[in-house]
């Protein structure tokens, strides 16, 4: 049983490390990577050189800024800018900065489940672009996306960048995909990242690179456990595995165990064993051409009106409405 003491983000981390460390076979949700630790390891994973998706959606807003500004400003109508999953705002800030160019009526209202990321956000857009106005939202994007409807009179542009689409099964992300669409009306507009399929070489080398740092930030939700549940993972007899199949475009990471292990969370009450190379589960990043984005739209009731691409291909951004 939970310590009743669990802050209530503790206990929906708890919660869900319960039922993934109990199941068979054993998953903890990527969700809980980030704390002030994994925002950095993934700052460093999206300043890595193998790490293509956020230099491709860079040059892609870098590149059709004005096209995109445009597109949001339409009837010239005030609109509020939610982003969900926020980070550090490194590709938005260029919106940001030509909307402001093009004396659009917005506030830019940033989603993150970390406060940290949203306070460093909030920090740097009042530094560097101080005449937008933010009000950041914490939470999950779950949690959110039913409050956003209800958060404004005003028409409404959703961003979700970095294809974080592609931490959903298909399932799932039909799902979530229709509970956006009842989040906004006609004029309303989804702007949403999804990474490429492409030579799978390029993809693996993206998730698990040379120097570990995506291995470090798949085992901090170990860290997490031990310092927030009272867990006692012995991290260093865990190791980063990645796998893609090109068929499907999905790419699996796991943490597998190097040993038979004993571990008890405290604040849970559980104790779990792992046998010698047991997996568990941590995140999916699945991958995308344009029939498969068609059908998930068409699935959720919404059309594609346009896109973006780089010039490589590898990457594209596409603009949903109800």
């Amino acid at each position: 049983m939970q310590n009743e003491s669990l802050t209530e983000t503790q206990s929906a981390f708890g919660r869900e490390v319960y039922e993934g460390l109990s199941a068979f076979p054993k998953y903890l949700s990527s969700k809980y990577f980030y704390d002030a630790t994994g925002d950095k390891l993934f700052q460093d994973i999206m300043a890595m050189p193998e790490y293509y998706l956020t230099d491709a959606e860079f040059a892609i807003f870098t590149e059709h800024k004005s096209h995109i500004a445009e597109l949001f400003i339409a009837d010239e109508s005030p609109f509020s800018l939610f982003e969900l999953g926020a980070g550090d705002g490194k590709k938005t800030k260029i919106l940001l900065n030509e909307l402001v160019k093009k004396k659009a009526a917005f506030d830019y209202r940033p989603i993150d489940i970390s406060q940290n990321a949203l306070d460093s956000l909030s920090d740097s857009i009042q530094k560097e672009i101080p005449d937008v106005e933010v009000n950041p939202i914490q939470g999950t994007y779950f949690d959110t996306l039913k409050d956003i409807n209800a958060a404004t009179e005003k028409r409404k542009v959703i961003l979700f960048l970095g294809s974080n689409i592609g931490n959903l099964l298909h399932p799932q992300a039909i799902d979530f995909l229709k509970n956006l669409r009842d989040s906004i009306h006609p004029e309303d507009s989804i702007f949403m990242g999804f990474d490429q399929k492409k030579n799978p070489q390029t993809i693996l080398d993206a998730y698990n690179d040379a120097k570990g740092i995506t291995a470090a930030f798949n085992k901090n939700i170990l860290h997490r456990i031990n310092k927030e549940l009272g867990g006692n993972f012995d991290v260093d007899q865990f190791l980063h595995w990645e796998v893609y199949d090109p068929e499907s475009g999905t790419a699996k990471s796991y943490l597998v165990s190097k040993s038979a292990q004993e571990v008890r969370i405290e604040s849970l009450d559980l104790e779990i064993r792992l046998r010698p190379w047991e997996t568990i589960h941590t995140e999916i990043s699945q991958k995308y051409d344009d029939e498969v984005v068609n059908w998930l739209a068409e699935q959720a009731d919404l059309k594609i009106s346009t896109s973006f691409t780089d010039k490589d291909a590898l990457y594209k951004n596409y603009v949903l409405k109800k």
